[in-house]
């Protein structure tokens, strides 16, 4: 019951950072849930993303489990109610504030400023999760075989998700 205010503050505050999708959350949530927090390890962490990437809904389900984890059932919902809730109620209300502002002479270069933002927090997300999850040769192999199938052609993630976990049992074994 002691970690649900933290639970709160931390998810509702990485809801608010995931301008371009969940992704550009990622840094931040590993530093406060990894570091701070201490709620799981860097590897749980990357292993629960990779997770969300095949489950069915949002890949932000993650954090589910790490409010779990943290905080037992309750933290699981405290968990999702902060992380969700904030980032619904704003998207609502700036989408209707946005709607009148069609003709706004501004609105157009805010737009234009907000995409390359979210291409940065994306890529910093990247980075941050490469650095745990790229630790040798074949992890490289599979990370740069999957952007250029990817960029190549129109494959469901989800294959490639599966993909890599045989790949990764037939390379690593029970390794860890």
């Amino acid at each position: 019951m002691s970690e649900i205010p933290a639970i709160l503050r931390v998810f509702g505050y990485l809801s608010l950072l995931t301008v371009g999708g969940g992704m550009a959350a990622f840094p931040e949530m590993k530093t406060l849930t990894v570091e701070t927090h201490k709620w799981l390890s860097f590897d749980q962490l990357v292993h629960l993303y990779s997770v969300g990437q095949l489950a069915p809904g949002p890949n932000m389900m993650l954090i589910v489990p790490i409010g779990d984890w943290a905080g037992g059932w309750l933290g699981a919902v405290a968990a999702l109610v902060a992380f969700f809730g904030p980032t619904a109620i704003l998207t609502y209300v700036v989408g209707r504030w946005w709607q009148k502002l069609e003709d706004w002479p501004w609105r157009r270069s805010i737009q234009r400023g907000l995409a390359p933002v979210s291409i940065g927090l994306l890529l910093a997300g990247c980075f941050s999760m490469a650095k745990g999850a790229i630790f040798g040769l074949e992890t490289a192999a599979i990370a740069a075989g999957v952007l250029l199938i990817l960029l190549q052609a129109k494959v469901n993630p989800a294959l490639l998700v599966l993909s890599a976990a045989v790949i990764g049992v037939l390379t690593f074994g029970g390794s860890s």
